[in-house]
């Protein structure tokens, strides 16, 4: 996130990064900002000026995420953050929250714990020591998943089903990664109303994202594989 406004306090999503279940990127581009950015927060975000010269346009984004993560169970740290960044709704029996994670709160001994307190807790790994990477955050939000995911998912279980069979008796399945706004208002069943174009008061602490395929919902029970390839050198680093 990139700073905006009088000594930029409001935040603007400038970085979207998505790995699949393995780790493997499946998207990572920069934003750019509608409106200037009076503090790039390089020291934290990662993000630089010159990283604007092939960014892309939100719209084009936010329809790419949409499109990628329908139907998917989404995996995020704060996700909440990300997709009001991304001006985009999600089921939430298909949201999965390192974040607000019983056990993972417990380890922590906090209700919110931080990304890179759970990672050095659970993976042993030290994270955002410098500049944040949407990547690195993403990568590590999964692993911090995988490792709980069969009691996870099995709490979820429930919940899951029931909403993967309404979707079922419905005409399609998906249109549940809905974008909402892009600068203009719009309504939708369940969705709430909302103006924008990727610009928010409070900053997200990733604005990275994981995804996987529900097990009902994909017809060859595999997850969705990425086009991008792991980087070279520690697997959680960008």
């Amino acid at each position: 996130m990139v700073g905006l406004g009088h000594n930029g306090m409001e935040s603007c999503l400038a970085r979207v990064s998505i790995v699949n279940y393995h780790g493997y990127i499946v998207l990572d581009t920069f934003v750019r900002p509608k409106e200037r950015v009076t503090d790039w927060r390089t020291w934290v975000s990662g993000v630089r000026p010159k990283d604007m010269n092939n960014a892309r346009h939100f719209e084009d984004v936010q329809a790419e995420v949409a499109k990628l993560i329908d139907g998917k169970i989404v995996i995020g740290h704060a996700v909440e953050n990300d997709t009001k960044a991304l001006l985009l709704s999600h089921p939430s029996p298909l949201l999965r929250d390192t974040q607000r994670n019983a056990a993972l709160r417990q380890i922590a001994k906090t209700k919110m714990p931080g990304l890179k307190k759970l990672t050095e807790l659970e993976l042993g790994l030290k994270i955002q020591s410098g500049a944040h990477s949407s990547v690195t955050d993403a990568r590590a939000t999964m692993a911090l998943y995988r490792l709980h995911k069969t009691e996870w998912e099995q709490a979820m279980w429930k919940e899951t089903q029931a909403f993967l069979a309404k979707q079922k008796k419905g005409s399609n399945f998906g249109g549940d990664a809905t974008p909402i706004g892009g600068g203009k208002k719009v309504h939708g069943p369940g969705q709430e109303e909302v103006e924008g174009n990727g610009r928010k008061r409070k900053s997200a602490a990733t604005d990275g994202m994981a995804s996987k395929r529900p097990k009902k919902a994909a017809s060859n029970g595999k997850v969705a594989q990425g086009e991008g390839s792991r980087d070279d050198g520690n697997w959680w680093e960008s």
